[in-house]
């Protein structure tokens, strides 16, 4: 291909050795594990914070206003 044009065509797939075909695949096994507990932390983290913020809310609304002297809402 002398016409410029060769960088166009793919180069097909050099032979992999298989060793390195089962470290990918373990490698991305273990990263799919290592996401998933990342997300369930997360989800733990946030449904904790959560709690915690309808915790607080409540006791706020239960407290004096005395904005509300203000605005007579």
């Amino acid at each position: 291909m002398s016409n410029g044009f060769s960088y166009l065509i793919p180069l097909p797939p050099a032979a992999i050795d298989p060793r390195f075909e089962v470290h990918q695949d373990t490698r991305a096994f273990y990263d799919e594990v290592q996401r998933r507990q990342a997300h369930t932390d997360h989800c733990r983290w946030y449904a904790q914070i959560a709690a915690q913020h309808r915790q607080e809310l409540a006791q706020m609304q239960g407290e004096l206003n005395p904005l509300q002297w203000f605005y007579r809402r």
